[in-house]
């Protein structure tokens, strides 16, 4: 009893935890869908939306502009090749300002994100439902 308890113990504290409110980053997705879907490691999906954007499945831990077949931007790339992780910080602040993100953590003011949707509201949220998918 006292292994289960620990155990189960030690797999909560190595989920990431989010300072905003997954049910709400839920309903707030839906200004995500018409450009990104969120599609289950089985195919199944979660939230039917567009190709846009990259599927967002397990984005939280994982490396910047990492999603298997989709085709990303230069500015995003440099993100990646500066070994940017995706984590609670990094996910509301892309979202929140895309290209302010990638220029201040690329350090080149010349680079552009082709997301241009900018979440004013909630974006710490957006980044808790993701993070509640892994």
């Amino acid at each position: 009893m006292l292994f289960r308890l620990s155990l189960i113990v030690s797999l909560g504290l190595a989920a990431p935890v989010f300072a905003g409110d997954a049910e709400k980053g839920e309903e707030s997705f839906k200004k995500c869908k018409s450009c990104h879907s969120i599609i289950g490691p089985g195919g199944e999906a979660i939230v039917k939306g567009g190709k846009t954007g990259p599927n967002l499945f397990g984005i939280a831990g994982r490396a910047v502009a990492s999603a298997e077949g989709f085709s990303y931007g230069d500015g995003i790339l440099a993100a990646q090749a500066a070994g940017i992780i995706w984590d609670e910080e990094n996910l509301t602040a892309y979202v929140s300002d895309p290209t302010a993100w990638l220029r201040e953590v690329t350090e080149d003011d010349s680079v552009k994100s082709k997301m241009s949707f900018k979440l004013n509201k909630g974006a710490d949220d957006i980044a808790a439902y993701l993070a509640s998918l892994n």
